[in-house]
């Protein structure tokens, strides 16, 4: 049985290209800070197939000793906002880049590495420059790895949609930065096969920029959101000249708090929401792989309907408003199928 050891296998996309990974046969090392936090890998397969383990990427002896044996990688470790040690230049460029020097002397055969659409050295966040200077690092040191750049990632656990619906739950006012920014979100399951054909060898070395099927700009993606929870919200974008002042005051805050204080919103995250974040002209995609992304349409109200006023009985409130209202509905019905 082939092993493959994800580093971040816990998080968002690591455990859903876990299970995969499993599904297809192989061991599955998913590499993370915290095991103890993460038993539920464990299910993914059979007893001991997959299994969380503690890893440093910061730490060469701790990122050799989760390689030792390993016919595949995959690296998922990323992040949004800088904690500590925790920054974007150890974890995304020299994280990245340890990685494929040590699975190159390990003799891993693939390796598959998780960037961004909008990676670039001369971005104006340091999100995407050190997502950029992550890859060149893979491929100087594991020359025929796959690079898979994903717009923003929805899903079940996410936190794009699910934030801002639990945000319309509790607010009639939805704030934004970038309204008019443009995004291509792709569903992360769609993303784990796009990972998992690398990883089986089914997919060619190269960089791939996945997409979901539709681009809207930020506005447009929050309207849909609202219609799928069936609440309403006053949608105000914020002027880019004083969101980056917010983020720069912000991040005076944390720092003030010595990183007590974690701000809703970076100086960073600002330079990065202005960027449109959609697949470029002449890159692969999901079309060379021969996946067909589902749309968001076909997701978002599997998990997004806890948000609804009626949360899972909305869909049985409705029917029976529309019974009472329709030409043959009963008139002076019941109480909305029982549910309020």
């Amino acid at each position: 049985m082939k092993l493959v050891t994800i580093f971040g296998g816990t998080g968002f996309l690591g455990r859903y290209v876990a299970r995969r990974m499993a599904k297809e046969g192989w061991r599955v090392r998913c590499a993370c800070r915290r095991p103890n936090d993460s038993p539920f890998v464990r299910t993914y397969g059979v007893v001991g197939q997959v299994e969380p383990v503690f890893c440093n990427i910061r730490d060469d002896e701790s990122v050799r000793g989760v390689l030792r044996g390993a016919d595949a990688v995959v690296n998922c470790v990323g992040i949004l906002a800088e904690n500590g040690k925790q920054n974007f230049r150890a974890l995304q460029h020299e994280g990245a880049g340890r990685i494929a020097k040590l699975a190159a002397e390990a003799g891993v055969e693939r390796l598959v590495q998780v960037s961004a659409i909008g990676a670039s050295e001369k971005a104006p966040s340091a999100y995407a420059r050190t997502k950029a200077l992550g890859e060149k690092a893979v491929m100087e040191n594991f020359p025929g790895a796959m690079i898979v750049r994903p717009s923003i990632i929805f899903g079940h656990e996410d936190e794009f949609f699910n934030r801002f619906a639990g945000m319309a739950r509790m607010a009639p006012i939805l704030p934004m930065v970038g309204a008019g920014t443009k995004f291509q979100p792709v569903y992360v399951d769609d993303v784990a096969e796009a990972i998992q054909m690398g990883v089986t060898g089914k997919a060619d070395p190269g960089v791939y920029e996945l997409g979901g099927p539709d681009v809207s700009t930020f506005r447009e993606w929050m309207q849909e959101m609202l219609a799928v929870i069936k609440r309403r919200a006053l949608i105000i974008n914020t002027p880019m000249p004083i969101a980056k002042l917010m983020g720069k005051g912000f991040d005076g805050v944390k720092w003030l708090s010595g990183g007590l204080i974690q701000p809703p919103l970076t100086f960073d995250q600002v330079q990065n929401l202005g960027q449109d974040n959609v697949v470029g002209d002449g890159v692969k995609t999901f079309a060379d792989l021969g996946i067909q992304p589902l749309a968001t349409e076909a997701i978002l109200p599997d998990y997004l309907w806890r948000f609804r006023p009626s949360g899972q009985y909305a869909s049985a409130n409705e029917s029976a408003d529309n019974l009472r209202s329709g030409p043959g509905g009963v008139k002076g019905g019941s109480n909305r199928a029982g549910f309020s």
